[in-house]
């Protein structure tokens, strides 16, 4: 009886103490002071939706949240160091257009049907057209959702050239002893890279008990790094296939390979991104990566917030294959090439993409081979083209044969809609962004 009543308290208290962090975190408002930021981001809205709602919140909602989530939530400051805006070749794209299901669209009603909040279009390294919506502007910063997964690939490449990662097949336990004795054990970098894990993790974002969701309400926990660490890494968490012969999209095994990369280099996700890519590369203004523990843990997953040309210019690292502009290459030489290289395990491979839809933590987005009635179809071949998505429609799309990155940011209705809805319109409107520019 005694052992029963002790229990209750226990939870009793844990529920309190979980009711009284979900109110704060439902008002933490974060500021350019409180944070020590150099460029103080606009506009700064007064009212912010509760974080815990993310995946239910309405259209305005995702607006107001999306461009406020570094005032949020916890986080860490990656300064940029005065760089210089990007030049400018304006070009007038308002004739390009596509067509989906017999019907013919410009990119004004692209823009309106796909909710896009913000996009630039880089070709050459010079802005050639950009928009902002919703109250957007340049010194917006916007949150990237699951694009920030293609940034922590790319520093894990970094890494790599630096000899703090020895080998993409090493073992994640080699640089996280965590793992030992879970599903993750025998599962390497190149893996978690390719999400090829094997182990069971529920991407459902429509599903509130899903694995997804229980790391949204992870992150309106007192102690979120500790919360999720035992999401993640539970014991009883098991594996559906042999590591490498299957492919299943995984939040859970992306915060790992933050995680992972986090203790490999001593640095916390948004440091090792400023001195290594940030600052070098010339970026214009301060960002700021949710974080699960200040100065200590960032969100492997997602959790990048910056401004949407810092995003066009991440996109022109990439495209330069990680080469700064004193000629110094910090990524390994075929790194790009092979993020590109679409993995061919079960499911990566389908009848949308024969050849493959994932890579290191990009994503093949061209038009898919069973989409009929659409064009353009051609324009950024599968085999250049690589796109950093994230749900509600952000994209950081880099082709390196045409010199072109375009970015955007959206609030789609859908978290992850079909391949055969707004990414392909995304593909779409995309191609003829390129065929234009190739003119």
């Amino acid at each position: 009886m005694h052992s029963s009543l002790k229990t209750i308290k226990i939870a009793l208290l844990t529920l309190c103490l979980s009711a009284a962090f979900n109110t704060q975190a439902s008002t933490i408002q974060n500021n350019c002071k409180t944070l020590h930021l150099n460029n103080c981001p606009t506009p700064v809205d007064k009212k912010l939706p509760n974080v815990k709602n993310m995946l239910t919140w309405n259209q305005q909602q995702r607006a107001i949240g999306f461009r406020n989530d570094y005032r949020s939530y916890a986080g860490d400051v990656f300064h940029a160091a005065g760089g210089k805006p990007l030049p400018r070749a304006t070009q007038n794209l308002n004739q390009v257009s596509y067509q989906l299901h017999g019907q013919s669209y410009l990119l004004k009603d692209y823009l309106k049907r796909n909710n896009v909040t913000g996009m630039m279009v880089i070709k050459d390294g010079k802005v050639v057209w950009d928009y902002y919506a919703n109250g957007n502007n340049p010194t917006t910063l916007w949150t990237s959702r699951s694009v920030g997964k293609s940034i922590v690939s790319t520093l894990v490449g970094v890494a790599l050239k630096e000899g703090k990662i020895k080998s993409l097949d090493d073992k994640v336990v080699k640089y996280n002893p965590d793992v030992r004795g879970t599903a993750w054990e025998n599962v390497t970098i190149r893996q978690l890279l390719q999400h090829t894990s094997g182990v069971n993790w529920n991407e459902d974002y429509t599903n509130p008990q899903s694995d997804f969701a229980q790391l949204t309400q992870c992150e309106a926990h007192p102690n979120t790094y500790t919360c999720v660490n035992n999401l993640v890494k539970n014991p009883q968490r098991k594996a559906y296939a042999k590591p490498g012969t299957a492919w299943s999209y995984s939040s859970g095994g992306a915060w790992l390979l933050g995680d992972t990369l986090e203790k490999a280099t001593g640095e916390n996700i948004a440091k090792y991104l400023q001195d290594k890519i940030w600052q070098p590369f010339g970026m214009s203004r301060d960002g700021v990566w949710h974080s699960y523990a200040v100065g200590k843990h960032d969100v492997g997953a997602h959790g990048f917030n910056a401004t949407l040309e810092d995003w066009g210019k991440f996109g022109l690292f990439v495209m330069n294959n990680g080469k700064l502009p004193n000629g110094q290459q910090i990524l390994p030489a075929n790194w790009v090439k092979d993020a590109r290289s679409w993995n061919q395990a079960k499911n990566s491979v389908s009848k949308l993409h024969p050849e493959g839809t994932y890579g290191y933590e990009w994503w093949n987005n061209s038009v898919p081979a069973n989409a009929a009635d659409v064009a353009p179809k051609t324009g950024l071949n599968s085999k250049d083209t690589m796109w950093a998505l994230g749900i509600y429609g952000q994209i950081i799309m880099v082709n390196q044969a045409q010199k072109l990155v375009i970015v955007q940011w959206s609030t789609w209705p859908k978290a992850e809609p079909s391949m055969l809805e707004q990414p392909l319109e995304a593909s779409l409107m995309f191609n003829a962004i390129a065929n234009k520019l190739a003119s």
